[in-house]
């Protein structure tokens, strides 16, 4: 028997929140009545009948008492006394979008419960044979981004968008210019049944179906028809949405348990935890080598946003986990990093760092590599938004030895006779150091003209008075200069 998280998960949050958990199994989906009479242990409560609070709480202490797993309520129900009532009668509280329908629901419940590993209404290639018989015209179903889903398998009379639309298994730019500019994906949010003419270039007239779930725009079914279309047969076309719809909506609660379950398996191997070649053999990211991203993304907007763009543009073979606020990424050095190191490398792009080339076995290595760089981006220590641990490694290893030696040389040999003093005598004699024998380019990295630099040169001299002019002297205050400024 499945429980209730598993359920929520399953159907998807677009439709359902788990408010309050359970610890009951779930066995079957009932329609309660208003004094929870017909309830019985295990059962999904749908409390259609509640109209308030009070009715709400009611019915989760009568449910509760029954020994049923969960009362399922659209807002605003789900408030205190109602939760209250719910947990000390063990019983879990679900929230359902506003805008879902209850019949529907049910009968998305009633699939996950009865067929749990299976597709609950058929295949979805069925459907739009199903839907083309009911129109009478060739049919896709496009999700929100019109990619082609699925096809009729008879597409006679389709005309060359619609071949190129099933060729290329989405609807292609110019085709999709020419319904934008007549306001059809516009009206897809608030229509029912859309007809689109015949275009000036031969396009044939297209009858259009929005697939909606709670509120949300899932997709569209397009049937290629000669000409206007029956009243009758219109709605008939339209009343086959709301299956396809939570077919759609299953799919997609299935695909996003699966990227969970990869996420976890890729973060664990990121870690340490588990085989990183299990787990890349597990994931299809190939033999190797292979790079570790790690993409600064605190917010879980950018991060879903990130985790959208990167995985739909990279290609398959791009494996995402998050941790702390990190997206990792890994992907093969060919053909994968290339690819997405072009599509961070901009200058409004994330922060991001990578690590070298690793085999599958060290991606714990490679994102030990990539959390390193990153935080050298993040503190301003290595050029951004993308800093690559082999391009960075003479940062990495100047920062290893500040952060080594830090302790050991503070206070030791004459720079300690600098402290107290303005801040620019450091600054300056830093930049000497870094660009022996130019003092034009230690100027302009200090911002100043070189005879302003070797006038404060001359008072830093007398300060300090030691011997510039010694190979050992200078490598040594570079030495502490660093470990200073870097720790």
């Amino acid at each position: 028997m499945a429980d209730i998280e598993d359920v929520v998960t399953r159907v998807g949050s677009t439709l359902l929140r788990l408010v309050a958990p359970g610890a009951a199994a779930v066995s079957d989906v009932v329609i309660a009545d208003p004094d929870g009479a017909n309830t019985a242990a295990g059962d999904l409560v749908l409390a259609v009948a509640a109209a308030t609070p009070a009715d709400a709480e009611a019915l989760a202490t009568a449910a509760g008492g029954r020994g049923a797993a969960a009362l399922l309520l659209k807002p605003p129900l789900a408030v205190g006394p109602v939760l209250d009532a719910a947990r000390a009668a063990g019983l879990a509280v679900v929230e359902v979008a506003a805008e879902a329908s209850w019949a529907q629901l049910v009968w998305l419940l009633r699939s996950v419960l009865d067929a749990p590993g299976a597709e609950p209404f058929g295949d979805l290639f069925g459907l739009a044979d199903a839907a083309a018989a009911v129109v009478g015209a060739p049919v896709t179903i496009e999700d929100g981004n019109s990619r082609v889903l699925a096809h009729s398998a008879s597409q006679d009379g389709a005309d060359a968008a619609r071949v190129s639309t099933i060729v290329g298994r989405r609807v292609p730019r110019d085709v999709l210019a020419k319904f934008r500019s007549r306001g059809v994906f516009r009206n897809l949010s608030r229509g029912r049944v859309i007809f689109v003419p015949e275009q000036p270039d031969g396009t044939k007239p297209r009858l259009v179906v929005p697939i909606r779930m709670g509120g949300e725009l899932l997709g569209s079914m397009w049937a290629v028809v000669s000409g206007p279309v029956p009243e009758e047969r219109a709605e008939a076309f339209a009343d086959t949405a709301p299956v396809v719809a939570l077919h759609l909506l299953r799919r997609r609660a299935s695909a996003d348990a699966e990227r969970g379950r990869s996420a976890e398996l890729l973060r664990t191997a990121l870690f340490g935890e588990v085989s990183g070649r299990l787990a890349a053999a597990r994931l299809d990211l190939g033999p190797g080598p292979l790079r570790v991203v790690a993409v600064d993304a605190h917010d879980e907007g950018t991060r879903l946003a990130l985790a959208d763009r990167l995985g739909a543009g990279i290609g398959n073979r791009t494996a995402l986990a998050t941790d702390h606020g990190v997206l990792y990424a890994v992907v093969p050095d060919e053909g994968g990093w290339p690819a997405l190191r072009a599509a961070l490398a901009t200058p409004d792009g994330p922060v991001a760092a990578a690590g070298s080339a690793v085999d599958p076995g060290e991606l714990a290595r490679g994102r030990a590599e990539a959390d390193e760089a990153l935080s050298l981006v993040r503190a301003g220590l290595a050029a951004g938004p993308l800093a690559v641990y082999d391009d960075a490694w003479a940062v990495l290893v100047l920062h290893r030895a500040a952060t080594a030696v830090v302790g050991a040389v503070a206070g030791v040999g004459p720079l300690s006779r600098l402290h107290g003093q303005d801040s620019w005598y450091r600054d300056t004699l830093y930049e000497w150091l870094r660009h022996p024998g130019d003092p034009r380019a230690a100027a302009s990295a200090l911002g100043i003209h070189p005879n302003t630099l070797r006038y404060r040169m001359g008072r830093v001299t007398a300060l300090l008075g030691a011997d510039l002019a010694d190979p050992d002297t200078r490598v040594a205050l570079l030495i502490q200069l660093v470990a200073d400024r870097w720790h």
